[in-house]
């Protein structure tokens, strides 16, 4: 793998190296969700690790840690020669670390690891933090207009020197959460993390040696880099492309905002411009993206069909430049709020797929929906308060080859189990299943989303709420269908049924009330009536696709409990063919709109 007369490092060792420590990953991420105590963190599985180099690139990741160089801000106060073994250093300052972290629940935890006094690595983990302060219950509020007020802010600071904690800095953190024993078990589960992580690396090393080790990190980042300057040379023609995709609103105001990209493609240089974009917002939808971020995801996407390119820092090597303008949305100026930066960064992805859409002649994914949070702040005479922060699912944007997932909430995390969420938050959840016909119409379908019935239990409750793709959904691709748009009701059918507003807070609810939330579908790929009869047929028996959406838009007719196959030739020949490469539903992309 390596020219000249130095040490080298053969595949095969490349690959054992990689594998240890692709399992050394999952290890530390096993150990967190066993022993942490948020719901966030042990159920809904948000946290990432990682071992990154001394110069902060990640060499071995999950495919979903999508955040900027977490190393640097520590290195720029904590200088490599003033590191010992045993360190561990954290934050979660996002404005302060340059977008490391993107918004303040998330806190990293990053040590150093030595091999006879020389820094060899870094071991990483961070994690999606319960509770850090701020205005409202849980720290994340929609109606945030400023940072200020969505937690405590943490600078990168050593919270442990030597292995040993450092315990004034511990009762700082703590002191600022409404549920500080939650909160020390989930810091002290994270640094355990990293502390196997740190281990396992020293095994490693004893095992292979530390040249062999450094030079595998260095050849699965030169990998990585390869295959995507490779797949962009090969897949994307010379040329420029722009795309723009809007979020529904910030929140705090009915306006909505957009994401612009601008693709540059020449030879093997790639450029993403941003700059673009809306400003930034006056809610917190804000994202403050890292450079990495769209590198990362480009990189997912042109190196998806082989399992063995790794998602590391090698992607970032491979894009030659991100430029973004400061006071927008994807480069907000302090103190704009970022809470619910997610909605802001999926259309950064959408964004990306619209581009290459473009540039390919539609050969690229469909638009997924972006995942629902809602938070219900309970109270009731004599008990303590109590607090639901509870993800749901969406449907993903199909593929050039197969459907959209079905029912998802961020890939690599999961949904509560019904019976986990009546125990921890004094729920009843009454339904909950598929939302049919949302995912978008197409040769691939989009993924659907879901519908969920909670029941309030509480004397009162004040609902917050982020559910987006209601006004702009999520765009189809190539003759696919967009992506159909979700609901939230209080009290389905009964006399006092209403309409919740989709991005709201502080919605007033009672003991007894039914909260009905209705998640929103991924864009389709391709014709819908291209798609095999067959698969419309079992998407109708499983719940997915109702009759009369398989007959108006697929063409598939049926007869009771079969299909009529003559009468579905027929309908289908007289389908309106689709044209142009997007379908939006309620909006249309067009150059004019470019301009606004």
């Amino acid at each position: 793998m390596n020219s000249g007369t130095g040490p080298k490092v053969d595949p095969f060792t490349i690959e054992l190296i990689k594998g240890t420590l692709n399992g050394a990953r999952a290890e530390m991420e096993a150990l967190i969700a066993r022993t942490a105590m948020s719901p966030f963190i042990r159920e809904k599985k948000d946290y990432f690790t990682a071992f990154l180099n001394p110069a902060g690139e990640l060499v071995v990741s999950t495919a979903l840690t999508l955040a900027g160089n977490l190393v640097d801000a520590v290195l720029d106060e904590f200088p490599a020669g003033t590191m010992r073994s045993g360190d561990i250093y954290a934050y979660n300052d996002a404005y302060g670390t340059g977008g490391a972290v993107s918004h303040l629940p998330d806190m990293a935890f990053v040590m150093p690891v030595f091999h006879q006094d020389r820094l060899i690595a870094f071991v990483e983990s961070w994690g999606h933090l319960w509770d850090i302060g701020g205005m409202v219950a849980g720290s994340i509020s929609p109606h945030a207009t400023s940072v200020f007020q969505e937690g405590i802010m943490i600078p990168p600071v050593r919270l442990m020197r030597d292995g040993v904690e450092a315990r004034d800095i511990m009762r700082i953190i703590t002191r600022n959460s409404r549920f500080p024993d939650m909160h020390v078990g989930d810091i002290r589960a994270i640094m355990a993390a990293c502390r196997l992580g740190a281990r396992r690396l020293d095994e490693t090393i004893a095992r292979y040696g530390v040249e062999q080790v450094e030079l595998a990190f260095e050849a699965m980042l030169t990998e990585s880099e390869s295959a995507l300057r490779n797949r962009i040379a090969e897949r994307i023609p010379d040329g420029t492309w722009g795309f723009r995709d809007r979020i529904d609103s910030d929140a705090v105001s009915d306006r909505s905002y957009f994401v612009d990209l601008e693709l540059q493609k020449q030879g093997r240089s790639i450029t993403l411009d941003f700059s673009r974009s809306d400003r930034q917002a006056d809610g917190p939808i804000n994202f403050l993206m890292d450079d990495s971020v769209p590198k990362f995801m480009l990189g997912l996407w042109m190196c998806m069909d082989d399992p063995g390119i790794g998602m590391n820092g090698g992607f970032e090597r491979a894009v030659d430049a991100i430029v973004t303008r400061p006071g927008t949305l994807v480069a907000p100026r302090s103190p704009a709020p970022l809470g619910l930066r997610s909605h802001t960064m999926i259309r950064v992805t959408s964004a990306l797929f619209g581009v290459l859409a473009q540039a390919t002649g539609g050969r690229a994914s469909a638009a997924p929906a972006v995942y629902v949070l809602y938070y219900l702040r309970g109270r009731s005479a004599g008990r303590e308060d109590t607090l639901c922060i509870e993800g749901l699912s969406v449907g993903f944007g199909a593929r050039t080859f197969a459907d959209g997932i079905d029912a998802v909430y961020y890939v690599a995390q999961e949904n509560y189990p019904i019976e986990f969420a009546e125990m921890e938050f004094g729920v009843e959840i009454e339904a909950f299943g598929i939302h049919r016909d949302s995912g978008g119409a197409g040769r691939w379908r989009g993924g659907c989303g879901i519908i969920r019935d909670v029941r309030v239990l509480a004397d009162e409750a004040e609902l917050g709420l982020r559910l987006d793709n209601c006004r702009h959904p999520a765009f189809g691709v190539n003759g696919g269908h967009s992506g159909q748009p979700g609901r939230v009701l209080v009290n389905p059918g009964q006399p006092e049924e209403r309409d919740i507003a989709t991005m709201s807070d502080g919605t007033r609810l009672r003991k007894g009330d039914l909260l009905r939330i209705i998640t929103p579908g991924g864009g389709g790929w391709g014709n819908p009536a291209e798609r095999p009869v067959d698969l419309v047929f079992d998407d109708v028996l499983d719940g997915f696709v109702s009759k009369k959406a398989a007959e108006d838009i697929y063409g598939v007719v049926f007869r009771g409990e079969t299909i009529d196959h003559e009468e579905t030739r027929r309908r289908r020949e007289a389908l309106p063919r689709p044209d142009g490469l997007y379908h939006r539903g309620h909006y249309y992309h067009a150059e004019a709109d470019r301009r606004d």
